[in-house]
């Protein structure tokens, strides 16, 4: 199945092909449709399986159908878990819709920074991506309004309620109108989830999808625990020490990626960022470069990397872990193609120990960790 052939419009179809994806998920080719009937949806399913683009896709397009003339208030409210999550919806949606005839904008906001400028940037906002705690603070300013919402969408509930949301999740719920479009996503099916969809959900479609993980035998993996402070002294250590022509960095956000490559050029080593902010043509040109050998390392992020083919790569480098297995096989397996060997770093941190972890039992295999203790990273 193809992306035309899911109700999406010819603008819509540019941004996912200039994106470099090919062919739908199977949580899209089921998600896509119903979300566009305007129907209710659950879907079980883990990061990585496609599901931020089974959502926003839809939505995008439905606003391309609406009449044009900015809305006052937020019609589209993705309620996220995590400050990360919601960074990279929000990275989802400004991607997708580079090439829309009638501009969408979206924002994200999350609590460990000031709320005085998330404050400024809300107006004309259509789709707001928030964390719980600081949305009940938003309205608590009178910033955000949401008696206006058509579309809510629950990522990752079951991480939300895990984390003690509930509370402030259930007085955001009750200052949505009644009538609306709830979209709900979770890993897994706990009593508070069914509970929740119970509540939520009218006759909704449900999507399952299973995730699997498998990693190509030719490939070397080798993780090293580093401080987080010390992980861009590090990769420029790895770079020279391996001498690496030519390494492929993951960054979770175009924030990292814009300033890892930014180091590294000032110390020296030739990079450029491959993310969605990049237009079209910069993102070919940087990848034409790297092919080259012009270029000694291409930082990308999760989304864009997609346009990224290379057939013989020595070296992928986790300057940050993904947020699921499926994304870890999908970034390692840059590497190791057409029977040629190849090497999977990951630059794990205290905090991603546990997650690292999980990641390697998904997968079925034991990374083994390296210490940087007496690594001297001074002048790096």
């Amino acid at each position: 199945m193809s992306f035309s052939s899911l109700g999406l419009s010819a603008p819509l179809l540019r941004s996912i092909q200039a994106q470099g994806y090919t062919a739908p998920y199977p949580i899209q080719t089921q998600a896509i449709p119903a979300i566009l009937k305007g129907k209710d949806l659950l879907g079980i399913a883990q990061t990585g399986s496609g599901k931020t683009a089974s959502f926003a896709l839809p939505i995008l397009e439905l606003y391309q159908q609406k009449q044009a003339g900015r809305n006052r208030y937020v019609r589209t409210l993705v309620l996220v878990p995590t400050r990360e999550l919601a960074v990279q919806i929000e990275e989802v949606f400004r991607a997708f819709g580079r090439e829309l005839d009638r501009p969408v904008k979206t924002l994200a906001v999350y609590g460990g920074i000031s709320i005085n400028p998330q404050m400024m940037k809300l107006s004309g906002t259509d789709v707001l991506v928030a964390t719980p705690g600081r949305l009940l603070d938003l309205i608590e300013h009178k910033a955000v309004h949401l008696s206006e919402v058509e579309t809510l969408v629950l990522d990752e509930a079951d991480k939300m309620l895990n984390l003690g949301f509930q509370e402030e999740v259930n007085k955001l719920l009750a200052m949505l109108p009644a009538r609306r479009q709830t979209l709900l996503f979770s890993a897994t099916l706990s009593q508070d989830v069914e509970d929740l969809i119970a509540r939520l959900l009218t006759d909704p479609v449900r999507v399952t999808v299973q995730e699997e993980a498998t990693v190509p035998e030719l490939i070397k993996q080798v993780a090293y625990q580093v401080d987080a402070e010390k992980k861009g002294p590090l990769l420029r250590y790895l770079i020279r020490q391996h001498d690496m022509q030519q390494v492929l960095v993951f960054a979770s956000s175009i924030r990292t990626a814009e300033n890892v490559v930014g180091k590294l050029k000032k110390h020296g080593i030739e990079a450029a960022a491959f993310h969605g902010d990049r237009s079209q043509g910069g993102r070919t040109e940087a990848l034409r470069q790297f092919k080259a050998g012009k270029l000694r390392v291409l930082v990308a992020t999760d989304l864009a990397s997609r346009g990224i083919d290379i057939k013989f790569l020595p070296y992928v480098i986790n300057y940050e872990l993904p947020r699921s297995p499926k994304d870890y096989v999908h970034r390692i397996g840059r590497t190791g193609r057409a029977e040629a060997s190849g090497e999977a770093i990951s630059l794990i941190t205290t905090e991603d120990a546990h997650h690292f972890k999980i990641i390697q039992k998904k997968m079925g295999v034991r990374v083994e960790i390296l210490p940087t203790d007496e690594i001297d990273l001074q002048g790096q």
